[in-house]
């Protein structure tokens, strides 16, 4: 369908480069964050089940360290038990080194729990071995089972963006499509809500776990000992400083390497569309300088955005090092003094291990998060895109129109500052074929789109059948329409299905009338399945002409009551092109018919021939009239058709 809006920041199959620039930083980063986490919130009670499970799990798991230090005592009180003489009393062994001038050895035997002469229970190890292994693995339980309802939120909340996105498309206005990369679009609902999954899957239940066992973890090394949990502290502030910083110098780059993915999608998409094109005017180099350029772009983002959130977690693993050291020395003094039990150094440098794990979990998933929402703002972006208008509530009821068409002081303007049709009149009977014709850009189009409200005028009314086609409803107004494009649309399935498309009653017989009126019958019965055979979008062994007459015969097999055909045999040949009319005259008989044409010679029965100029009016009549009165029309007719007189 030709049209006379351009579509800001997008260029044709030759064009290269589709869209803006990136956008430099994200424009709503907590907002979408926020956004997000509502949607995902419409499955609170499995969440609840989340946190329930995780947090038991955390908790279970938490107190492992701590038994395993009970059995590190025994074999250490097992061992120093062994070294002393059975019938010697600990403050004897006690008081003997405190007279050799042993002191320290001294408290540190005095405050541990070892019996002179007894040796390594190993059956109380074992129980304690029994007992963690079990903590251990009823924790595990728990993780699986919060894995499993947590892969179930995800894929819900995705299911529910993408059905959103999807009826949201469909509510949208055609000025939406014509202003965005069709490529762009397609990335922001496939491949950015599929991010959107994975950063969920990924980083939602490990945030959620990692917070838990920070809190968890720390808990316990209170219990064991303050002093050592508040050094450990040190490394929070320290770690989410440095995450923060980092986070926030790498969500542009984030944004920016979605959004060139979308552009370098959009490309792709139509260079392989228009492939055939590329290679007839020579643009096949271009094409590939231009995926180039926008290849490069996305490379040098996604490095940067890559690149600046994995240093998150080197980072935090520093300070988390640093810290693992400061506690080993002092708790291998502390051990010393008597001041700790060597089980409970063990058990907190563990937990010291454990504190900084999720820290550093944490900074390493910021990457995804940030990734993730990046793609959320993207797919908000379609979502909270500006409607259509809605249907009026008090609409009128129309099954079948009669066909009677009136304009009435109609004017519309894509933009606002460029006039295009102005106080336009028109009226078209029920049954009159009314063909359009002009220059590009006249406002042909346009002059269809308005009627179906694919466009809503500035002002003026528009009528079908006395009825104001605002107070009708968008489905019952396009029902009543029948169209046939210059470019064909056909989708994957049967020939039969194709013709079948949109008719309320497809049966075998009618889709049979319906290919014989559009003179498609003898082809489709001289392939192998016949009706049942196999339609690709790129089957070459269906020509464009062929393509064109199985949307012709589509549109009988609608049976409209007006008929719209923009440049509908622009694709066939000659001979077949007069059977094609013939067809359209039978088809035409009790019916009203907007025909757009650029080829005079296909509209010349028009009842009415309509003449556009920069959107208005200029000439009105039939082929006759407007020949014999030598206006505008008389000199296109004369362009087309001066070197056929002057070789006569």
């Amino acid at each position: 369908m030709s049209t006379t809006r351009p579509a800001p920041g997008v260029r044709g199959p030759m064009g290269g480069m589709m869209g803006g620039a990136p956008a430099a930083k994200s424009k709503d980063f907590k907002g979408s964050l926020k956004r997000l986490l509502a949607v995902v919130g419409k499955e609170r009670t499995a969440m609840y089940g989340v946190f329930a499970l995780i947090t038991a799990a955390v908790t279970i798991s938490a107190f492992g360290p701590k038994i395993m230090g009970r059995a590190t005592n025994q074999i250490f009180y097992g061992f120093l038990g062994r070294q002393i003489p059975a019938g010697v009393t600990k403050a004897q062994a006690v008081a003997g080194l405190r007279a050799r001038g042993q002191g320290t050895l001294a408290r540190m035997l005095d405050a541990s729990g070892f019996v002179p002469g007894k040796g390594i229970d190993f059956t109380s190890i074992g129980r304690i071995i029994l007992l963690v292994i079990a903590l251990y693995l009823i924790s595990s339980l728990f993780m699986w089972m919060q894995a499993y309802i947590m892969a179930g939120v995800t894929q819900r909340t995705v299911y529910r963006l993408r059905q959103m996105t999807e009826e949201k498309l469909g509510r949208l206005p055609l000025s939406y499509f014509d202003t965005q990369s069709r490529g762009d679009l397609l990335s922001r609902v496939t491949n950015d809500i599929d991010n959107i999954a994975t950063s969920m899957q990924q980083g939602l239940s490990q945030i959620l776990n990692s917070v838990l066992t920070v809190v968890s973890v720390l808990a316990m090394m209170v219990w064991i000992s303050p002093l050592l949990a508040l050094i450990s502290l040190i490394a929070v502030p320290l770690s989410m400083f440095v995450s923060i910083r980092i986070a926030k110098a790498s969500q542009k780059q984030f944004i920016a390497q979605w959004d060139w993915t979308g552009k370098l999608n959009g490309h792709v998409e139509e260079m392989h569309t228009g492939h055939a094109l590329v290679k007839v005017f020579g643009r096949r180099q271009q094409a590939i300088k231009d995926f180039g350029t926008l290849n490069e772009n996305l490379n040098q983002a996604s490095f940067r955005a890559q690149f600046m959130s994995s240093i998150i977690q080197p980072s935090t693993q520093l300070i988390s090092n640093l810290i693992y050291v400061g506690i080993a020395v002092l708790g291998g003094y502390r051990v010393a003094t008597g001041s700790m039990t060597l089980g409970d150094v063990q058990a907190f440098i563990q937990y010291s291990r454990q504190f900084g794990m999720p820290l550093a979990q944490i900074a390493g998933l910021m990457n995804t998060v940030q990734s993730g929402v990046a793609s959320a703002e993207r797919v908000f972006e379609v979502l909270d895109a500006k409607e259509e208008e809605l249907d009026s509530q008090n609409s009128t009821s129309l099954d079948r129109a009669k066909g009677e068409v009136i304009f009435n002081d109609v004017s519309f303007r894509y933009d606002l500052n460029v006039p295009l049709i102005e106080n336009f009149n028109l009226t078209v009977k029920p049954g009159e074929t009314i063909a359009i014709v002009g220059p590009t850009g006249a406002g042909k189009t346009t002059l269809v789109n308005l009627i179906m409200r694919f466009y809503e005028i500035d002002s003026g009314t528009i009528t079908l059948d006395g009825i104001n086609i605002r107070d009708l409803t968008r489905d019952d107004l396009r029902k009543q329409f029948g169209m046939v494009l210059q470019d064909t649309w056909l989708f994957t399935g049967t020939m039969r299905e194709n013709i079948a498309f949109g008719s309320s009653d497809p049966t075998h017989e009618k889709v049979e009338q319906a290919a014989k009126a559009a003179n498609i019958d003898h082809f489709l019965r001289a392939l192998p399945n016949g009706y049942d055979s196999l339609l690709t979008d790129d089957n070459a062994t269906v020509s464009n002409g062929e393509r064109q007459l199985l949307t012709i015969a589509r549109a009988f097999m609608a049976d409209p009551a007006i008929l719209i055909l923009d440049e509908a045999t622009s694709s066939v040949d000659t001979r077949t092109e007069v059977l094609v009319q013939q067809a359209m005259a039978k088809l035409r008989v009790g019916r009203t018919a907007f025909v757009i044409a650029h080829r005079l010679s296909t509209i010349r029965d028009a009842d009415t021939i309509l003449v556009m100029d920069k959107g208005s009016l200029v000439e009105q009549g039939s082929h006759e009239e407007l020949m014999a009165a030598k206006g505008f029309y008389y000199n296109l007719y004369a362009s087309q058709f001066a070197a056929s007189v002057e070789e006569a």
